[in-house]
């Protein structure tokens, strides 16, 4: 048996719907809530696509805290990223780094959530190592390194 995809990422979230709000802004809407026996939010889910779902917990630090968290950042695949950038600045929501080819060919864009949790935006392209391994072809691990064109 071998993993077959991302499931879910989930997040600790100092404001619920403040993180709630952002999501939306970028067409991620709340799907489904488990609660305690008293009502209280356990976990929102909010679906992306397909099997795939942010899980958003309460109870988050204050965001720009000291968080002690290995957590990096989630990436989101699109087919344009023109237009996926152009949603979250139609809501008034900052790019934190505007689209630019990464050094694996793919184009990248960059969001904070209001936690301050980084968000790729990614455009694979059809030259980048990603797309070679999905296709089963190897990729050499100094062709990873060279720079993209």
């Amino acid at each position: 048996m071998a993993i077959t995809d991302l499931g879910h990422t989930a997040f600790s979230c100092h404001d619920l719907d403040a993180s709630l709000v952002f999501y939306a802004k970028l067409g991620i809407h709340e799907s489904f809530r488990l609660v305690h026996d008293d009502g209280r939010v356990r976990l929102i889910y909010l679906h992306v696509s397909g099997d795939r779902f942010l899980e958003l917990f309460p109870g988050g630090p204050q965001p720009g805290s000291d968080q002690n968290t290995s957590f990096k950042h989630i990436c989101l695949l699109t087919d344009d990223i023109e237009m996926l950038v152009g949603k979250p600045k139609a809501a008034g929501i900052t790019i934190d780094r505007e689209v630019s080819q990464g050094l694996d060919a793919n184009l990248q864009a960059w969001v904070s959530d209001p936690d301050g949790n980084a968000i790729e935006f990614m455009q694979i392209s059809p030259e980048s190592p990603q797309q070679a391994i999905a296709n089963g072809q190897p990729v050499e691990a100094s062709d990873i390194l060279k720079p993209a064109g």
